[in-house]
């Protein structure tokens, strides 16, 4: 691609707002007076060359990336946040920018190196074309260059632009997947989401030897890797092909593959009044029909919140106790369920459709007796166990139809209390 097209693509507004034109224009501009080499790489630049809308900005210097963002706050406001032990700073933009997100990750070039598998690796400032050769895939090794007269011209020492009109994901190394088995993860994600293909040889690369590396892996980054693919629009496909490519006996021997019956449940309903986590409802529909002792395994080898792991718990439960409970009145369901996460309840229900499910979502948990503790002292009543036992029966009523107005629930309660 020439440089004419490409700047033709940075000044588009459909894929770049106007006013993160004006942040590159800004930071180009600031670079140039600084005579600092800069650069955007990785996902921009492979979905601007896609001709797809773009989100977050990484911005590459060689040179030093605080002393940059040091003179970006200095020039147009904001604050900075350095670390200079890995030579980045996030750079919190000014709020009167009202841009989303409000911050800007800062990198001085570098390179890597892996003092073991599948740890993190060790790092020091170098060049661009180091800090290409040490990224993923080659479609995510290009940068587009910022400063002065060179603004808008393509660096693509890996030929991943080639790669991109193929739709290949390619691997940058035999090790790659050895050094960072998360990188299989990433590559399953692509491949879904663009439609693309694995490279012949980086598919040979999911090998025996690669996925021996992913026990090493903590659970947390693990973890972090599904809850990526849970947020994707193909989310199901992508969980599925890792189940296919074996990854998922080497995290955890109890992990199971997901249940193609479910791929369809992982939208939310917008008309309920529950709150929606696409991450949490793919570990649920994954897990759902495990056994008790697997989840809690499974949880701590992924590093799940107590919350999560509750919730998972909740639908494995739930969905073996629907054979006793169907057929129950709404109170029976209602005092059953309403102690249980709400996300919880709504995906027994897209697997199992029992109604009942619904209704306790959309109505019956709602349901209140219009008599409160207050209203019970006024008659008289000590308080105590009896209070609780009177308000759980009058709701009962309520749910089960017993009463229809304020004045049958006056009514029955007068007649518990003679």
């Amino acid at each position: 691609m020439q440089k004419d097209d490409i700047l033709r693509l940075l000044r588009d507004v459909n894929l770049i707002p106007s006013e993160k034109q004006t942040l590159l224009s800004n930071i180009a501009a600031q670079a140039a007076a600084m005579d600092m080499p800069c650069y955007i790489v990785g996902g921009f630049v492979r979905d601007l060359l896609l001709s797809k809308p773009v989100s977050d900005l990484d911005i590459i210097v060689e040179g030093d990336a605080v002393k940059f963002g040091n003179a970006l706050v200095k020039k147009f406001g904001g604050k900075l946040t350095p670390h200079h032990k890995f030579h980045t700073a996030i750079w919190h933009l000014p709020e009167t920018w009202n841009l989303v997100p409000g911050t800007l990750d800062l990198i001085t070039a570098r390179k890597e190196t892996y003092e073991r598998r599948g740890a993190l690796p060790a790092v020091t400032p170098s060049t661009i074309k180091d800090d290409l050769l040490r990224r993923d895939f080659t479609i995510n090794a290009m940068a587009i260059r910022l400063d002065g007269d060179h603004f808008g011209e393509l660096l693509d020492p890996l030929n991943g632009q080639a790669d991109l009109e193929e739709g290949l994901i390619r691997i940058l190394h035999p090790r790659s997947f050895i050094d960072d088995p998360t990188r299989i993860f990433r590559a399953i994600r692509y491949e879904a989401r663009y439609s693309f293909n694995l490279e012949h040889s980086t598919f040979g690369l999911i090998n025996f030897e690669s996925l021996d590396v992913i026990p090493r892996l903590s659970g947390e980054r693990i973890r972090h890797e599904f809850d990526l693919i849970f947020e994707e629009e193909k989310s199901s496909q992508m969980i599925l092909r890792a189940g296919e490519l074996g990854l998922f006996k080497p995290i955890h021997p109890k992990l199971p593959l997901f249940n193609p019956d479910y791929s369809d449940f992982l939208e939310m309903d917008p008309t309920l009044d529950i709150p929606a986590s696409r991450t949490a409802m793919g570990y649920m529909l994954w897990l759902m029909d495990s056994s008790e002792d697997e989840i809690l395994s499974i949880g701590r080898r992924l590093d799940f919140t107590s919350e999560l792991t509750y919730s998972v718990w909740a639908v494995s439960q739930l969905k073996k106790s629907l054979p006793f409970l169907t057929g129950s009145t709404p109170s029976v369901w209602t005092f059953a369920l309403e102690k249980l996460p709400l996300l919880s309840i709504y995906v027994v229900y897209l697997v199992a459709r029992e109604d009942a499910l619904l209704d306790f979502l959309s109505l019956w948990r709602h349901v209140k007796p219009h008599t409160t503790g207050d209203d019970l002292k006024a008659r008289g009543l000590e308080p105590g166990p009896r209070f609780g036992e009177i308000l759980i029966q009058l709701r009962a009523a309520w749910l089960d139809g017993d009463v229809h107005s304020f004045d049958d629930e006056l009514h029955l309660l007068e007649m518990w209390l003679k």
